[in-house]
């Protein structure tokens, strides 16, 4: 090998371009040329027999300069001795092209279907589709009519105790879409996009137990082209200071989190919370290896530079360094007198401090903690101040208080909270770290990025609704809903399940828009919302003194296939299905590629399947689930079948 390092270092040398005056090989030049395609290097190597056939590649009639391994190959040290490896001294990952990937700024997740589009049109749990992916590159058209704002039918308003049919639209109205969401998804973008303050999902967490179950062949691909195309078009509606939060497991997170850096940017990850869902006890305890109990929720702003979040606190034990009481905290802080807490603990329940245990008795802790409650004002402790941290009025009065220290100083701090001193101790009082939560006055601290006090305790009974797959916590959901937004503004759940977001949004005073395509939305989502409305009392209902109000709007994506899907299963004739079966066969949205003979064996026609096989043959083969919504271009074309209401209500949607 060292002979062909021998001769490339000759043939180079013999242009006057890569050599010094005393004779050194101008490497770095030699290296850029190379990079660059320089036509006069590209000659040089090309004239020489053996760099020819080793440096260039012919492909039909046309000669390419492998301009990368020439660079690795003058980067070798036994190229030149004295030089540094093609990594210098560093190891890691490089690309194809030997790029190391650490200065690659554009590393993106790639996976199968990717530049697909996945309808995703799964109704009910039990369904097993098999999912058509559109190609964008190779499928525009169907793509385009996919994606195309769709028409909507059985608009209904909810109000305490009633409904009514609408025809117009409110733009402020809260909203449950039944639908495909991908597709509610870029209906809802003709009219809110830039204008939703926080979208939140939890999202199917394709662990194989649970309703995405799309495509068993590519289900790990499938979930991730799931998810890539409904998060792109959620990124449009959100507004410049919106959020993205994303309840998910730890089966996807770390692909979730590739996604979300490519989609919304990696400077625009704000958390990754640690959520405490279950104790280490029951059926969890049987499995290997650690116990998981835990979900995350991921967090990103739409834009970083105008993202502004709630400061938010969560509840905290007692804080046993606030272990001192004002005696007389009437008289002024001039005659302040201090005691032990559990001295005045002691005096208020009548006993002495060394009788205090067996006078509580398994009470002690909650008696204790009332106690501190109720005289905050007066509960104290004493911390030292660092001249380096403090104003020069605020050291001079620490100097005072050190030389006269049975005397109680006092500093006016406009805008802040005033310092009390005493024998150079700031007096720090237990009230000023107490907050409501939860409709409870307690001690709190900011929120941080683990949260394990929001178990779902007595979920069951929340909304007043059952829910196989359960529910999140109402007080998870409402702890989002403060950080992320304020009265008034929009939230966005394309995922509802059991409709928590909206329940909790309502009782919270914010907008919602929700999103269900399985069939429990009827009998699960919208009940429990109507339940809120009515004034249900569960959940964080008695800390956000909800009791009842407001209004619903519901309404469905327009089907045009469904009519088909209603007419089957109501069928109980053979009759009945040849009739479906001859109004669909030349039907532009039917499944021409249906072959019976390869789907019922020694069947070849419609009319030899039994009545199940028939009534299969239609539902799961010949209707065309993926083209079944009716377009809104398509709202007056009577073939749709839409009725008078649901064009009106269409058209007051998107403003017409």
């Amino acid at each position: 090998m060292s002979s062909f390092y021998d001769h490339l270092l000759e043939v180079i040398k013999t242009s006057p371009n890569y050599v010094s005056e005393d004779g050194t090989l101008l490497k770095n030049q030699l290296y850029n040329d190379a990079t660059k395609n320089n036509p006069e290097l590209i000659r040089l190597i090309y004239s020489d027999e053996t760099l020819r056939e080793r440096f260039f590649v012919r492909v039909d009639d046309i000669v390419v300069f492998k301009s990368m391994e020439f660079g690795w190959i003058i980067n070798n040290k036994q190229f030149l001795p004295d030089s540094y490896t093609r990594f210098l001294n560093h190891i890691g990952l490089a690309d194809t092209e030997d790029n190391p990937l650490y200065k690659n700024k554009d590393i993106v997740l790639i996976f199968p279907h990717k530049d697909c589009i996945l309808e995703g049109g799964q109704t009910s749990e039990e369904q097993r589709r098999t999912e058509r992916f559109y190609n964008v590159i190779l499928s525009p058209k169907e793509k385009d009519v996919l994606l195309a704002p769709k028409a909507f039918t059985k608009a209904t308003k909810y109000f305490p105790g009633g409904s009514e049919a609408v025809t117009t639209f409110d733009k402020k109205s809260n909203m449950l879409i039944k639908g495909n969401n991908l597709l509610a998804l870029y209906s809802l973008k003709k009219v809110y996009e830039g204008e939703i303050k926080l979208v939140y999902i939890d999202v199917p967490y394709n662990t194989g137990n649970d309703s995405f179950q799309y495509n068993d062949r590519f289900n790990h691909s499938t979930w991730l082209t799931f998810m890539k195309n409904r998060l792109e078009v959620a990124r449009k509606l959100l507004s410049k200071d919106g959020t993205i939060a994303i309840s998910v497991d730890n089966y996807e997170l770390g692909y979730l989190l590739v996604l979300l850096d490519e989609i919304f940017g990696k400077e625009n990850r704000k958390n990754i919370i640690t959520v405490r869902r279950a104790s280490a006890t029951g059926s969890k305890v049987i499995n290997p290896g650690v116990v998981n109990v835990v979900e995350y929720v991921v967090i990103y702003s739409r834009d970083t530079t105008y993202w502004k979040p709630n400061r938010v606190f969560a509840a905290k034990d007692f804080d046993f360094r606030y272990n001192t009481y004002i005696k007389n905290y009437e008289e002024g802080y001039e005659h302040w007198e201090f005691e032990p807490l559990l001295e005045a603990f002691a005096h208020s329940l009548g006993c002495k401090k060394t009788n205090l245990k067996k006078r509580c008795g398994e009470q002690y802790d909650t008696l204790l903690n009332h106690f501190v409650l109720n005289n905050a004002s007066r509960i104290v402790q004493f911390v030292s101040l660092d001249d380096n941290q403090i104003s020069s009025a605020a050291a001079e009065l620490k100097k005072m208080s050190k030389e006269n220290p049975n005397k109680i100083y006092y500093l006016e701090r406009p805008g802040k909270k005033d310092y009390y001193l005493i024998d150079g101790h700031l007096i720090l009082f237990a009230e000023d770290r107490m907050t409501e939560i939860d409709g409870v006055r307690t001690f709190s601290q900011p929120l941080t990025d683990i949260w394990d006090d929001v178990l779902p305790n007595d979920l069951h009974n929340e909304g007043g609704v059952s829910f196989r797959k359960g529910k999140k916590p109402e007080k998870l959901m409402s702890r989002l809903v403060e950080l992320c937004t304020n009265e008034g503004d929009i939230v966005l759940d394309f995922f509802a399940g059991s409709g928590t977001t909206g329940a909790v949004c309502h009782k919270m005073k914010r907008q919602y828009i929700l999103c269900e395509q399985l069939d429990y939305i009827e009998t699960t989502t919208r009940q429990r919302l109507i339940n809120v409305i009515d004034g249900e009392g569960r959940g964080i209902s008695k800390q956000s003194q909800w009791t009842g109000g407001g209004s619903l709007l519901y309404f469905e994506l327009a089907s045009f296939n469904q009519k088909y899907v209603d007419l089957i299963n109501e069928a109980s004739t053979d009759e009945d299905l040849i009739s479906i079966y001859d109004s669909l066969k030349d039907n532009l949205f039917n499944n021409a590629q249906l072959d019976l003979s390869k789907l019922y064996e020694g069947k070849r026609f419609f009319s030899e399947l039994s009545f199940d096989e028939k009534a299969d043959a239609l539902l799961n083969h010949l209707l065309e689930m993926n083209v079944i919504y009716v377009n809104k271009s398509e709202v007056d074309d009577p073939d749709m079948g839409l009725s008078e209401r649901d064009r009106q209500f269409t058209k007051s949607f998107y403003g017409e």
